[in-house]
Formats: structure tokens, C-alpha cells, sequence
């Protein structure tokens, strides 16, 4: 039997739990406004370059499947 049903579960089960944990966390944390994101405001034009939270982002994902990958 394939794998990909129970794969599927999984990855929505961490998406939800990772969405109440943003809820939550987000009076908190301020993700999104970091030093190093870069905010472009002009007349009525805004350009929001978020640098800083997609690199921290990228590094906590990739420590979490690397911790993954040496269980499997």
C-alpha cells in the first residue's frame, strides 16, 4: 500500500498546528517585522521585501527536516 495517504495526513496535520501556532505566537512574535525586512513606501505604492523572516524561516525548516531525516 502506498505511503502517500498517510504522507498527506501528516503534512496536514503540521500545517494546521503550524496556522494555531502562528495565531497564537503572532501577539508575540513579531515575524514579519524584523530588522532587515525591507519596507518601500511611496505615494500610495508599498513594497514589503521580507528578507530577515524568509532566511530565519529557511534555517528552522531546514533544522526540522534535517532532525527528520536522521530518524528515518
Amino acid at each position: 500500500m502506498s505511503q502517500l495517504p498517510k504522507l498527506l495526513v501528516i503534512a496536514g496535520v503540521v500545517l494546521i498546528i503550524a496556522g494555531l501556532l502562528w495565531q497564537v505566537g503572532g501577539k508575540y512574535i513579531n515575524l514579519g517585522k524584523l530588522p532587515g525586512d525591507i519596507l518601500i513606501k511611496r505615494g500610495n505604492t508599498t513594497v514589503y521585501f521580507p528578507l530577515m523572516t524568509s532566511i530565519i524561516i529557511s534555517v528552522v525548516l531546514s533544522l526540522i527536516l534535517l532532525l527528520l531525516g536522521r530518524f528515518r
